[in-house]
């Protein structure tokens, strides 16, 4: 394990599957103390909590509402109770409900909304007061706002402003030296990404970015791991991490 970030801490949100579980591994592999929330399915959050203290890292298990301001207040409490304070947050929580915008169901609209839209603001507030000097805010955006796919309207309007928070509390932390980006990422083998889709679909996505591939999670957790360590003149940025799709 590396030592240089034996003292350093990460709060990876949607901790507990997917994307979020890749970079909960990968930066408690690159020496970080991890702690992973999850929303509802804590016994995957706690198998990937053993899974690293196993391998002799330092990870917990929180759950939170991401979109209850004052559950994610306690969620950074048990967090730097448990941890001693926070270096990077990477905000990997959000949900994915697809139709056509002339067919959109309102109510799916405002639960998008208040996971993705609300639900990173509020934990970007939180972690623009409490992150320490030298640490990173990392939030998820998505390929699509450039690639514009059908049926992708609200999930692309709900990204679209989680870029321009992330890109706005950049500017506003000035002279606080911490980092805050966005990851893009192009289309990802998750669950989350896959539902829903035939088999059709899926190899059509495969084949769109020259590499001729649906990204990894791992691939994802890469560039997350930059940002948080040595990235440090990369700020105020969204980073597309979708193989060349657009």
């Amino acid at each position: 394990m590396n030592t240089q970030n034996t003292f350093r801490t990460a709060l990876v949100t949607g901790g507990s599957g997917g994307i979020g579980k890749a970079v909960a591994e990968r930066l408690a592999a690159d020496g970080y103390a991890v702690a992973v929330h999850y929303a509802g399915n804590r016994s995957k959050a706690e198998d990937l909590v053993a899974e690293i203290t196993d391998a002799g890292g330092r990870a917990v298990a929180v759950g939170a509402d991401v979109a209850d301001e004052h559950a994610v207040a306690k969620l950074f409490d048990k967090v730097e109770d448990a941890l001693g304070g926070i270096d990077v947050v990477v905000n990997t929580a959000g949900i994915m409900i697809l139709a056509p915008i002339a067919e959109y169901d309102i109510d799916a609209f405002d639960r998008l909304m208040r996971t993705n839209v609300r639900g990173t603001f509020l934990v970007s507030q939180q972690a623009a007061r409490r992150v320490r000097a030298g640490g990173s805010i990392i939030n998820f955006s998505t390929t699509v706002t450039r690639a514009q796919f059908p049926s992708y309207g609200p999930y692309v309007a709900s990204k679209a402003a989680v870029e321009g928070l992330t890109l706005i509390l950049a500017r506003e932390l000035r002279g606080k030296d911490i980092t805050v980006n966005a990851v893009a990422p192009g289309p990802t083998a998750t669950p989350l990404f896959l539902e829903g889709k035939t088999g059709e679909q899926i190899a059509g996505l495969s084949k769109a970015a020259p590499l001729e591939r649906l990204g990894q999670p791992e691939d994802i957790a890469e560039t997350v791991a930059f940002l948080a360590g040595p990235a440090r003149w990369v700020n105020g940025q969204t980073i597309f991490t979708n193989g060349g799709l657009a």
